[in-house]
């Protein structure tokens, strides 16, 4: 009996297979007759097995009739088609704020066929629905669908997944670009004796050997600027430290990978004494005058060095404020955040304003 209805199944689906490629080719203006992947920024070109009619024997369909990995949505016409009015498979995905779909990696089918055919399914009824953006993550274990994502563009990838992106509206994709910039921090550490913190780096070029520089590195994903410098520091001297503020912040372009670098330089007050180089990243370090480490050669030739250090004595000096942190929560979002500004106040110990 069993056989029977999957028999019966799979002559329905090689008869609604063509119809409704037919259809999604008229609603979203794809062409399914050529299989090829269309996903912008891909060259060349990736092929897949074409999904024909052989492909929905009774196996293929039972196993599409018995698949919990997309959902259903009933309805009484649909408006699709007389023979699919009842079902439409779409793959499990979540609204996002945006007016778009987020596709659950953790649901996607487990054969490629299957995921050729509910995607193309669920464009066609995302699109009926006024959705605009679609985001497909998409794990490095499933590598074998990105050639299968047709009219999906890259939009960035990490070590575990790649992200695709769909735009469905007519009209060039509205949808934000991949992050732009990486943010850099360096801590300048100034001790009572009026010595400076600083270190030489093992891997650097020819020109910056013998340099000594304050201790610098890379803010860490959903790490804070006044916490990422005290780690850096603290991992690169072994040092304590107190962050104090933001002393001024440099922006430039097309550097690390094309993108655009925002660096930090901040002010911190020192907790303990006794350097423990990371050998990893550190040839050496140590507590240098004042003095000793603006005369470098390098640092008075080098306008941009010049400058920050001429700013960091400033502020010692108490000719100069800098940027304190403040904890703010606002209600467009209604996440924490750290607001950096200057508080200019006749009671402020730390500076003065000229």
């Amino acid at each position: 009996m069993e056989t029977k209805l999957f028999n019966q199944k799979a002559v329905v689906f090689s008869e609604i297979v063509p119809q409704m490629e037919r259809l999604y080719e008229n609603q979203l203006g794809l062409n399914f007759s050529q299989r090829f992947c269309s996903c912008k920024g891909i060259s060349p070109k990736a092929s897949y097995s074409s999904i024909s009619n052989n492909s929905y024997q009774s196996k293929e369909a039972s196993k599409f009739a018995s698949e919990s990995y997309f959902r259903r949505i009933n309805g009484t016409n649909g408006g699709i088609s007389n023979l699919w009015s009842r079902e439409i498979m779409v793959l499990d995905a979540i609204d996002d704020e945006y007016g778009g779909v987020v596709v659950d990696p953790e649901k996607l089918p487990s054969n490629p066929n299957s995921f050729a055919f509910i995607l193309r399914s669920s464009l066609s009824h995302w699109k009926m629905e006024g959705k605009q953006g679609v985001w497909l993550k998409l794990p490095v274990e499933r590598a074998d669908l990105v050639p299968i994502a047709e009219g999906f563009e890259y939009h960035h990838a990490e070590r575990g997944y790649v992200m695709m992106t769909y735009w469905i509206p007519e009209g060039p994709s509205m949808l934000p670009g991949n992050a732009s910039h990486q943010v850099g921090v360096g801590g300048f550490v100034i001790n009572e004796k009026n010595e400076v913190l600083v270190v030489q780096e093992k891997h650097c070029g020819p020109a910056f050997i013998d340099l000594w520089k304050i201790p610098t590195g890379f803010i860490l994903e959903s790490e804070e600027i006044f916490t990422g410098v005290v780690r850096e520091v603290k991992e690169e001297t072994g040092i304590d430290t107190e962050f104090i503020e933001v002393i001024a912040f440099r922006h430039v372009h097309n550097v690390a990978f094309e993108k655009s670098d925002l660096f930090f330089i901040c002010m911190l007050r020192p907790l303990s004494t006794q350097i423990k180089v990371d050998d990893l990243e550190i040839q050496a370090a140590k507590w240098m005058p004042l003095v000793e480490f603006v005369e470098q050669p390098l640092i008075q030739e080098d306008c941009m060095f010049k400058k920050v250090i001429d700013i960091c004595i400033a502020r010692l000096g108490k000719r100069y404020c800098g940027l304190f942190s403040h904890q703010l929560v606002s209600k467009f979002d209604g996440k924490p955040s750290t607001l950096y500004y200057n508080v200019m106040e006749t009671h402020n110990s730390n500076c003065i304003g000229e």
